[in-house]
């Protein structure tokens, strides 16, 4: 209020506030109370605030309410590597309704570290041989797992045996039969499993899934993709067969065979697959430096795709159909990912790059699966999803070997509802 208002212009003032803001109180609750009624199921109250533009402006977007801390679903993290500690933790910060509530690793000092930065008492650490106790946490109800491809279903196991719901990381394990023991496992204690897919619940990939389901690119022809990246260290966990099961083909290859089957809906018939191995170079001795491969669908539909751990980081996927194309360019990236298509409007050729509001990923795939723990939902992405991409990718590298093409058998449904958006 300006200083130079005589004291009984200061009081008329106040007063006039003091009589607007009860009218815009007294307006606004019952649109609060039927909202928060409306929430009586379970969800988050939220507050919201009539409008105060003009009807020619765009209205201001509230953010969606969080819950409570106490009522949020809590998360042991198992393996606290670069993903951890760079993406996941900070992720669960974010949630709206989940939060961090323990830790396990093997390196006890790193736990605490990240225990005291994240506000995590000692007892709520545990290193993998004591991990089983988490069964006694009521804290704990998932368990996310970021460990080496070859200890995913070991963990997974163990955490649907100390009664807890799965978030495991992608690829979903090391062989076809491991994947199938942590279905079992999940469905045997009556525990959900999801795949860390995050690509599926990423705003623009979502946004291009759209597309293609209301056919605006027409029939869908072909998929081309590449992930690679030029990986340093020889003595990395990745480039060690044992635990990661291979090399770019189920760390960033994957990416390429899990967008193709979800962007055009279908299961490939079959694959065919070459692999360049460099045993001269340190960082090959045990895994392919590069892969290509094609999959084939019923529909007539074909992706094409490459991956490698030996070329500057490329991350790009471009749909084609009769109408017109689309890409994400990077496309897999952590962050930054720009959608553009191109569609003849009026006898040219229009090229878009739509503004979608980019949000975290690793939030988002986070949330999905507390929504579903407190709604009795199944994951969007279960384990059946990282089963059928486990199935391709073996196929690709027993083409590879073969050099002739495989055939794959058609799987049942591999995916749950469509995660909600928020409005």
């Amino acid at each position: 209020m300006p200083q130079d208002l005589s004291p009984s212009d200061r009081r008329a003032g106040r007063r006039t506030f003091l009589k607007y803001a009860g009218g815009i109180a007294a307006g606004m609750a019952p649109l609060v109370v039927a909202q928060a009624q409306g929430q009586a199921s379970g969800g988050p109250a939220r507050v919201d605030f009539p409008p105060d533009h003009a009807q020619s402006e765009a209205p201001e977007k509230m953010p969606e309410p969080s819950l409570p801390p106490s009522e949020r679903i809590g998360y042991a993290v198992v393996g606290l590597g670069r993903l951890t500690v760079g993406r996941l933790l900070p992720a669960l910060a974010k949630c709206k309704y989940s939060r961090l509530t323990a830790l396990v690793s093997g390196d006890r000092a790193k736990a605490q570290k990240l225990a005291q930065q994240y506000g995590l008492s000692e007892q709520s650490i545990y290193d993998y041989r004591s991990f089983d106790r988490i069964a006694d946490n009521p804290d704990v109800q998932v368990v996310y797992i970021v460990l080496p491809n070859s200890m995913h279903a070991e963990f997974t196991i163990r955490a649907a045996r100390a009664g807890k719901h799965v978030l495991c990381e992608k690829p979903m394990a090391n062989s076809v039969a491991e994947c199938r023991q942590m279905i079992e496992a999940c469905q045997q204690a009556r525990k959900k499993l999801m795949i860390a897919y995050r690509s599926q619940y990423e705003p623009l990939a979502r946004s291009l899934l759209k597309m293609a389901r209301e056919n605006r690119l027409g029939q869908l022809k072909e998929f081309i993709s590449a992930n690679s990246q030029n990986m340093g260290d020889p003595g990395q966990w990745r480039l060690k067969k044992a635990l990661a099961g291979g090399g770019p083909l189920p760390d960033v290859g994957i990416y390429c065979i899990n967008a193709a089957r979800f962007l055009s809906g279908e299961e490939p018939v079959e694959v065919l697959g070459s692999m360049r191995n460099n045993p001269a170079d340190p960082r090959f001795k045990e895994v392919e430096e590069s892969v290509q491969f094609t999959l084939r669908f019923p529909s007539g539909f074909s992706a094409t795709c490459s991956s490698g751990y030996n070329s500057h980081k490329s991350q790009f996927l471009r749909l084609q159909g009769t109408l017109g194309w689309a890409e994400l360019d990077p496309g897999y990236a952590y962050e930054g990912n720009r959608l553009r298509y191109g569609l003849l409007e009026n006898g040219r050729e229009v090229i878009h790059e739509p503004s979608i509001a980019a949000s975290d990923q690793f939030m988002l795939e986070i949330d999905h699966m507390s929504q579903c723990v407190r709604q009795d939902r199944q994951p969007h992405t279960p384990g059946e999803e990282g089963l059928q991409d486990q199935r391709i990718i073996e196929a690709i590298y027993a083409s590879a070997q073969a050099g002739r093409v495989i055939r794959l058998d058609t799987p049942g449904n591999t995916r749950g509802p469509e995660p909600q958006q928020e409005p």
